[in-house]
C-alpha cells in the first residue's frame, strides 16, 4: 500500500491506549528490517530520518526506499521527518512526499518556539500533513542535535503551546535523553499523565533507546502515543557487522553484512513494538 499519515494511526492508538513505534532508518537494509518486523507482528509503523541522515543521501532517496517497501506490504507505513531543524527543511520534506514532519524549536525560548512551530504547522495543516513539535529539552545527543541540559515540559505551557501552534502531536521532556544512558534514568512519569490531562493531541516520547520495558510500558499507559527509537538500532546494526567480520574476516560481500545487520535490527524492532503494544494493531 502507499505510505500514509499518522492521523488515523494516532486516533486508534490514542483511543485504545497503545503507542506506535517510530524507528530511525539509515539505509535500505534498516528499512527492510523495520518493515519485516512490522509485517511479522501485523503492526503499523513509522519510519523516520533526521536532518543529518537526510544530508547523507537526500530526502528523495530515503523516501523512495520507504515507498518501495510500503508497496510490498499491507501494514500502514508512515514516512516522518524527525527533528526537522528549520522551516525550509520541513517544507522540502513535505514537497518531496513525506507524510509527517517534525519541527524542533526546543532550543528556542517559549515564544520563538511557538512562532517557528506555527509557521510549519500552518502549512502542514493546509496540506493535511501531521506536524509534530517539541517543548522542553530532551538531553543527550542524536546525530548533530545536542541539548546542553534537560528541561522537563510544564503541563500548562504544553497546553498553551498546542493551542497557539495547532500542532498535531507534541514531544515532551520527562527526563529521557538521546543516545544511551550512562546511569539509570529517572523519569518523571506522572508528568506524562499531567500533560495528557490538559493537552488534547497525541504525546511523543523521544530518547527511548536503552529504556527498560517497564519504563516504556508505563509511559505508554500514561498517554504516550509515539515512541522514538534510534541509537539502539544503529548499535544493533554495527555490532552485528563487527561480529561477522571478527568471526569471518574474509567476508567481502556487502550483502552478507546486510543480512546479519537486518536480522539484528529486526529483532530489536520486534521487541520494541511489543513494548509499545502496537503489535496486532494494523488495520
Amino acid at each position: 500500500m502507499s505510505i500514509v499519515t499518522t492521523t488515523e494511526m494516532f486516533k486508534k492508538a490514542y483511543k485504545e491506549g497503545y503507542a506506535i513505534g517510530a524507528f530511525n532508518v539509515e539505509n535500505m537494509e534498516m528499512v527492510q528490517a523495520v518493515l519485516e518486523a512490522a509485517e511479522e507482528l501485523n503492526s503499523p509503523v513509522i519510519m523516520q530520518t533526521t536532518p543529518s541522515t537526510v544530508k547523507y543521501a537526500g530526502l528523495d532517496y530515503y523516501l523512495a526506499n520507504v515507498e518501495a517497501a510500503a508497496k510490498r506490504t499491507k501494514v500502514p507505513v508512515v514516512m516522518h521527518l524527525d527533528h526537522g531543524n528549520s522551516f525550509e527543511l520541513a517544507m522540502q520534506a513535505m514537497h518531496a512526499g513525506y507524510t509527517s514532519v517534525m519541527i524542533d524549536g526546543s532550543k528556542l525560548d517559549f515564544e520563538d518556539n511557538i512562532k517557528e512551530t506555527k509557521r510549519v504547522a500552518d502549512v502542514a495543516a493546509a496540506l493535511n500533513i501531521p506536524c509534530e513539535a517539541e517543548l522542553g529539552k530532551v538531553g543527550g545527543k542524536e546525530d548533530d542535535l545536542e541539548a546542553e541540559a534537560d528541561t522537563n515540559t510544564d503541563p500548562q505551557e504544553a497546553k498553551e503551546f498546542v493551542e497557539r501552534t495547532g500542532v498535531s502531536s507534541l514531544a515532551v521532556a520527562i527526563g529521557t535523553a538521546h543516545g544511551f544512558y550512562v546511569g539509570t534514568p529517572v523519569l518523571d512519569k506522572p508528568r506524562v499523565s499531567a500533560i495528557k490531562e490538559v493537552v488534547d493531541v497525541p504525546l511523543v516520547l523521544h530518547g527511548a533507546s536503552g529504556l527498560s520495558e517497564e519504563d516504556v510500558r508505563e509511559c505508554v499507559e500514561r498517554g504516550m502515543c509515539k515512541v522514538n527509537f534510534a541509537t539502539e538500532l544503529r548499535v544493533a546494526y554495527t555490532d552485528a557487522v563487527k561480529k561477522l567480520l571478527e568471526e569471518k574476516p574474509e567476508t567481502f560481500d556487502p550483502k552478507k553484512l546486510g543480512v546479519v545487520a537486518m536480522e539484528a535490527v529486526k529483532e530489536q524492532v520486534i521487541a520494541r513494538m511489543k513494548m509499545c503494544g502496537c503489535d496486532g494493531k494494523a488495520k
